[in-house]
């Protein structure tokens, strides 16, 4: 089978499409041909092997131990090993790897069932490839981490990028009055999302709103988090109540590590962050969640915006153009 390949860290130069051995299926693993990888800026971060922490936490110190990278994916169950019990030969499925080995770039991969649910019935494959890792993502920092209430507001930074054009969405859906931030060129597709009202940050300073909010979803963590305490909202005084809640998803690795040692330190310590939450959200990949997102793109609720499809063979083109950050949306692979 045709896979993407790297034999050491570094720039896009370093992948290459070679013929590799098609994976066996084991007796607790489901064999998927893939129609559709999703690409996103942990795809990079394993190709360069940066932070040197990724090294550290997946092995390769040297050179990579993961030598064909991609999390998610779309495709058809081809064969089943005989303790699976979801899945039968030519279920849709789609998933996220990064718990069990990555590889999806390549036309086959062999997984355990619990990486995979059945596809939203309503996608192409290379539609339902770019919603599990940025789609759990927006979820979990919304649900989980902001705990989002109907009637809240709620400030996306980053509102047009992969996490953040899911958390648009899904933080209407969840009843949130929504404020999305992004660059000039990006405001139209930003409001076909469904968001209330943009701030373009090219002309404004979204850390300085005219109102506080109860939640921000920072997807572009390019400054410190510190920046928006201002823009949450007071804890009440009368009435024992907290004030609102900042979540880092993604942006630069300094700023995320910073939030992770001084979140707890702003909280306790600093009078005006008083009971205003800064929590950094580690994403759990798991089938309950990835349901849920089928349920809701099943029901309307929901699409992934396609920017971008490219070739197998494209994919260090599809990188650098992540790289980029111009990204609108999701970039897919279509195999």
């Amino acid at each position: 089978m045709k896979a993407i390949v790297q034999s050491e860290y570094g720039s896009a130069d370093v992948l290459r499409l070679e013929e590799i051995e098609k994976p066996i299926v084991t007796d607790n693993e489901v064999l998927v041909r893939v129609y559709g990888a999703g690409v996103h800026a942990g795809d990079w971060h394993l190709m360069r092997g940066t932070p040197f922490l990724t090294r550290l936490i997946l092995g390769g110190i040297i050179k990579p131990k993961i030598t064909t990278i991609g999390t998610d994916i779309a495709g058809q169950v081809e064969a089943v090993g005989k303790d699976i019990k979801q899945f039968q030969t030519g279920d849709e499925v789609f998933g996220d790897l990064s718990e069990c080995g990555f590889g999806a770039f390549s036309e086959y991969v062999s997984v355990p069932e619990t990486a995979l649910v059945h596809k939203p019935a309503n996608l192409s494959f290379t539609e339902a490839a770019t919603v599990p890792v940025s789609g759990l993502a927006a979820l979990q920092a919304l649900r989980d981490y902001g705990e989002i209430q109907p009637g809240q507001k709620v400030l996306i930074n980053g509102a047009s990028g992969g996490v953040g054009s899911f958390a648009v969405q899904l933080a209407k859906g969840f009843g949130a009055e929504v404020t999305a931030v992004c660059s000039t060129s990006k405001i139209e597709m930003v409001k076909s999302l469904g968001a209330d009202y943009v701030v373009d940050y090219t002309q404004s300073d979204p850390t300085k709103p005219a109102q506080r909010y109860d939640l921000i979803i920072d997807t572009a963590a390019y400054r410190p988090f510190s920046d928006f305490l201002e823009a949450l909202a007071q804890p009440s005084q009368k009435e024992i109540t907290p004030g609102g809640t900042y979540v880092m998803v993604g942006g630069a690795t300094s700023e995320f590590f910073r939030a992770m040692l001084l979140g707890s330190f702003v909280e306790r310590f600093k009078a005006k962050a008083s009971r205003r939450k800064v929590k950094c959200l580690i994403s759990k990949p798991n089938q309950a969640d990835l349901t849920v997102l089928k349920d809701w793109i099943e029901a309307g609720k929901l699409k992934p915006f396609v920017d971008r499809a490219y070739r197998l063979a494209d994919v260090p083109t599809a990188i650098r153009y992540i790289e980029e950050r111009q990204v609108k949306g999701k970039v897919a692979i279509s195999i």
